[in-house]
């Protein structure tokens, strides 16, 4: 989704919006004249497994996330139902612990980290934004997550985000939450049909398609990781989520593929 700088008025605005009724005519008799043979006009993106947006600088990527975070502030993607799956899978493999510490990351107004911590006093629990905004919600952290951090590094239970379709660099920030992760720790990423690449655009860069997202994990990682996942509908919305859930099979995980190779 591109920026816009102002408001369209007059003839311009009736303009677009008669071109844009023309093209929904247009697809429609296309579509009838093709549907006997079986066939349908899709747009392009919805057939790409995988897409990247590239930005001319970090300070475009950083400002154009910057932007979304204040304009969607109010918006929460993240839903109890599926944040409750998460807290059963930390007990399933932490249930014995005192408490259970991690982190999770682009959390824009913090829903994420409070809403398991009420889940559990076991939990705790911190989020992170790249946004400003961070600084005015409980337990957020102002946090680019593509970059390391001496404090979290090896000492996390686990790291959870819905979040990697707005990296700019996922290998970078995956490699980055592994590293966050004690040996045993959890890597638990959110992922859905609206994280493929039909919905990646400068607003959020990086789409892939579920079912391709072990392959690219394992292209970039390899052996170094297990993957495991399950799926069930989100509580807010019409959509089904896979929880994905990659453990480290040895401590220092290192980039075998970049995301520029695939």
């Amino acid at each position: 989704m591109k920026k816009t700088t102002g408001l369209l008025k007059g003839s311009l605005a009736e303009e677009i919006k008669k071109t844009m009724k023309l093209k929904s005519i247009a697809k429609k008799l296309i579509n009838a004249a093709l549907k006997p043979a079986g066939f349908s006009l899709v747009r392009t993106n919805t057939t790409v497994d995988y897409y990247l947006h590239k930005y001319s600088s970090y300070e475009e990527y950083a400002r154009v996330q910057t932007h979304w975070n204040k304009v969607k502030l109010n918006s929460v993607w993240a839903d109890e139902g599926t944040l409750t799956r998460v807290k059963n899978i930390l007990f399933d493999e932490f249930g014995d612990a005192k408490k259970i510490v991690g982190i999770c990351h682009g959390t824009r107004n913090g829903f994420e980290q409070n809403f398991l911590r009420k889940l559990s006093g076991k939990l705790e629990v911190i989020g992170t934004d790249i946004s400003d905004t961070a600084n005015n919600y409980d337990n957020s952290v102002q946090w680019d997550f593509h970059d390391a951090n001496s404090d979290w590094n090896e000492n996390q239970d686990f790291i959870y985000t819905n979040s990697l379709d707005q990296s700019w660099k996922p290998h970078v920030a995956v490699q980055t939450w592994l590293s966050q992760l004690k040996q045993n720790g959890l890597l638990i990423i959110e992922h859905t049909e609206s994280h493929g690449a039909s919905g990646a655009s400068e607003m959020d860069p990086f789409g892939v398609r579920p079912k391709v997202m072990p392959y690219v994990l394992t292209m970039w990682f390899g052996s170094q990781i297990s993957i495991s996942h399950t799926t069930a509908k989100k509580s807010n919305m019409d959509l089904e989520a896979c929880l994905f859930v990659i453990k480290k099979n040895q401590n220092n995980i290192e980039l075998i593929t970049n995301e520029t190779e695939l």
